[in-house]
């Protein structure tokens, strides 16, 4: 019954032990998981961030070498403006083709319109040196271009509404723009110059493929393709506009036009409302999305000009790495907690058979087993305890042995005593008797004789009072030594009857005493108790 309970006590501390362990397990797993995940994102993010610096550091320096060589052009077109306008007439009407043409030569140009009010009052292309540019007006493409345009003949001052890279007095330049007439992609710069007394505007534009070529190799586009070449998790990279997305007309109106994907590739197109929201509230958005069973990082970063840098990311191929070193810890950890377990369940085993031992000692003792010793190999309390236990079962086995003999030597002294009483009562009882009868006897003896001498006396002599007092005397002294003796020897026969009695107690006492020491099991030849 005792092996069961502790087998059962066994059972439940090793039960609660691994239901700890696995909670410590579980508690740590999830722990880990947690801040491995956040570590994840803040990489992520941190990394969306730099893409991000990467390619708005390149837009930076795009447009500034960019604005660099369209101020030259700038400059050059300027003057081109002013040498065209100092070789044609004040009127349009004295303006021809040919010398449009010659001055389209000798200034070596791409070509020359002529802008000026046409039959319905709208400014437009009355002469060229291009046929299809004849009757080119501003009129469907940009309000707010033909609304400069008719400031700029009028001659007054006014405030530009046109995005231009130049403008000075009665000349515009606008920014290089793709021309929508050629197949092959090819940019020019178009100005806008009116010399006060003329009737017109002289809108020279020249080739300016430099600045295409020059953004080709080193502009943002080479940028975003330099990063998707270094960096293997990257899906793709785009420069937004939210306005576009905003308001989709401003693509087909507004002049320059402007575009949703202003460089890069946006194809995971499912981000609408975000830019939406962004052209009236510009913040950094974040979000995670799943694409074909994959995890996509997106990262909208607002930029000047209204534009958004866009960054999309492989979330489970950058994660990858956190995931492995995850899983490496938590089977790092689960496998110490089992080295921990079995440690720990050694040592709880040799503590509890060291703790048996002492418990099992503890049973026998309680039963009168004081021959029993623990053997406990322990150096530390347990050893100890054991000690102590095994010097008092040998105290106490020491002090019952010797007192189990003492008892034994005095059960038998009380039964010489009592044997010796029993005897001694027998002879004195027949001592006294004997004494008792022979002394009444001489009692009755004695009396006779004086009863004897009373008679004669009374004979001889007459009233002899003091001879009777004597008798008298004599025979109350007789009966009293008589009656003496009798009482000496029934005193003497109560005492030995009383030693008798109380040697059968003690004789009885001792066996008891002895019958409750045979409950106990001791060892006669261990005394180290009581010698101690």
């Amino acid at each position: 019954m005792i092996k069961k309970k502790n087998r059962t006590l066994r059972q439940q501390f090793f039960l609660t032990l691994l239901i700890i362990l696995a909670s410590i397990t579980l508690l740590s797993g999830i722990l880990q998981y947690y801040f491995i995940n956040n570590q994840v994102k803040n990489s992520i993010e941190f990394e969306a961030r730099n893409i991000g610096k990467s390619i708005e550091q390149g837009i930076n320096e795009t447009d500034f070498a960019s604005r660099a060589i369209e101020q030259q052009i700038d400059y050059r077109i300027e003057l081109i403006s002013k040498e065209i306008s100092e070789q044609l007439p004040k009127d349009t009407e004295d303006i021809t083709t040919d010398k449009l043409e010659e001055l389209k030569n000798k200034m070596d140009i791409s070509g020359i319109d002529i802008f000026a009010f046409d039959e319905n009052d709208v400014v437009s292309v009355v002469m060229s040196t291009e046929p299809d540019e004849l009757g080119f007006t501003l009129k469907d493409i940009s309000d707010d271009g033909l609304k400069d345009q008719e400031n700029l003949l009028s001659g007054k001052k006014f405030d530009l509404l046109t995005p231009a890279s130049y403008s000075n007095d009665n000349i515009v330049v606008l920014y290089t723009a793709q021309s929508g007439s050629r197949e092959e992609p090819e940019f020019f710069k178009y100005a806008y110059y009116h010399e006060p007394g003329t009737n017109y505007i002289i809108s020279p534009f020249i080739e300016a493929s430099e600045v295409y070529q020059f953004t080709q190799k080193v502009g943002t586009e080479t940028w975003i393709d330099k990063i998707n070449e270094e960096h293997s998790y990257t899906k793709e990279i785009a420069v937004l506009d939210p306005r576009v997305f905003a308001d989709p007309s401003l693509s087909e109106k507004m002049y320059p036009p402007l575009e949703k994907v202003v460089y890069g590739d946006y194809k995971y197109n499912t981000d609408n409302k975000i830019l939406v929201d962004m052209a009236q509230n510009p913040k950094l958005v974040t979000k995670i999305e799943k694409n074909d069973g994959k995890k996509i990082y997106k990262m909208f970063i607002p930029y000047d000009d209204g534009r958004v840098i866009y960054v999309a990311l492989d979330y489970d191929k950058m994660s990858a790495p956190f995931k492995s070193y995850s899983y490496i810890l938590i089977g790092f950890g689960f496998v110490s907690l089992i080295i921990l377990f079995l440690t720990t369940t050694r040592f709880f085993n040799q503590i509890y058979k060291n703790i048996s031992k002492i418990i099992s000692q503890i049973k026998s003792l309680e039963t009168g087993d004081f021959t029993v010793r623990s053997k406990v190999s322990d150096k530390g309390d347990l050893g100890k305890l054991s000690q102590s236990i095994n010097m008092m079962a040998g105290s106490l086995n020491g002090v019952l042995s010797q007192t189990r003999e003492q008892a034994i030597l005095t059960e038998r002294h009380a039964f010489l005593l009592e044997s010796e009483a029993n005897n001694t009562v027998d002879k004195v009882y027949s001592m006294s008797i004997d004494a008792t009868a022979e002394i009444r006897g001489k009692t009755e003896d004695i009396n006779y004789i004086i009863q004897e001498i009373e008679t004669h006396l009374s004979k001889e002599v007459k009233d002899d009072q003091e001879s009777r007092m004597y008798l008298a005397k004599l025979r109350e002294l007789v009966q009293t030594q008589s009656n003496s003796t009798t009482e000496m020897t029934i005193t003497l026969s109560d005492l030995l009857k009383s030693l008798h009695n109380q040697s059968s107690s003690l004789s009885e006492i001792s066996k008891k005493l002895l019958k409750s020491l045979e409950e106990f099991h001791l060892d006669e030849r261990s005394n180290e108790g009581v010698s101690k």
